[in-house]
């Protein structure tokens, strides 16, 4: 039996990447998702995700709104619940890495970078959460990094930062909303080959250097984050709380060393 059958998900930022990985794992294990994008751009492959979605025998839609507006995120989650009923996963996965170090970085990609990877988990957990709690029932989780818990890069203070307010955020609502039998926990990937590392992986060097400093010797996948969510999300995991859960190959657990990132 699938483990999320009748399950109703939002995920955000879920056209490409890693928030494609999670709708696919999703829809695997019998959930309805919702594919939220933010662009005209992004429509495309939002589109693209959605007939994956359906081939695997699932029910689909896509949604834009900017995660970062308030306005935008409740319209999109009463969309949401219109067409595909009580929404019972979030993931809040939408997020931004502008490389800019700290004395160049500009006030504009600071507050871009937060509202995207914190004002818009706590806009759009606070919207469906209210469903949640009426229900006593639901799962919110968070894609953080590796970035929450240690300094990966010297060129992302702005992308770190709010990495790790996401996590302490995921931390907050555990408490908060664990006692309406809503579970909220985050999910931690180290460098995953995805579009939005592209560029930065594309120097042979940079990306020997992050397969070295990694102890298992590779790179993750987007797959499994996905898996990561899909475990968080499923009733296995109604005891777990309030958790960062690390898929990043042990990157967190080891010394660093002074060669292991490069400044690029």
């Amino acid at each position: 039996m699938k483990r999320l059958n009748n399950k109703t998900a939002l995920v955000t930022g879920g056209s490409r990447g890693i928030g494609e990985a999670i709708v696919l794992q999703l829809a695997r294990e019998g959930a309805n998702v919702a594919i939220n994008f933010s662009s005209d751009k992004s429509k495309v492959l939002a589109e693209e995700v959605k007939k994956k979605v359906e081939v695997i025998g699932q029910r689909a839609m896509i949604v834009q709104a900017d995660v970062g507006n308030k306005q935008q995120v409740d319209q999109m989650t009463e969309k949401v619940e219109n067409k595909l009923g009580n929404i019972d996963i979030l993931v809040n996965n939408a997020s931004i890495a502008p490389f800019e170090p700290f004395m160049t970085v500009s006030e504009e990609t600071w507050d871009r970078t937060f509202n995207t990877n914190v004002k818009s988990i706590f806009l759009c957990s606070q919207a469906i959460a209210k469903g949640m709690i009426k229900r006593r029932r639901g799962k919110i989780i968070n894609i953080t990094s590796t970035a929450s818990l240690m300094v990966t890069s010297p060129v992302i203070p702005h992308y770190i930062s709010s990495k790790a307010a996401a996590h302490q955020l995921t931390k907050a609502l555990a408490i908060e909303l664990g006692k309406h039998n809503i579970n909220v926990n985050a999910v931690g990937p180290s460098t995953v080959e995805t579009d939005m590392c592209t560029d930065y992986l594309a120097d042979e060097a940079i990306y020997e250097k992050e397969v070295e400093a990694n102890p298992m010797k590779r790179l993750g996948t987007a797959k499994q984050i996905g898996d990561a969510v899909v475990f968080l999300a499923s009733e296995e995991a109604m005891q777990v709380n309030g958790h960062l859960l690390m898929v990043d190959g042990g990157l967190t657990v080891k010394a660093a060393q002074p060669d292991d990132h490069m400044e690029h």
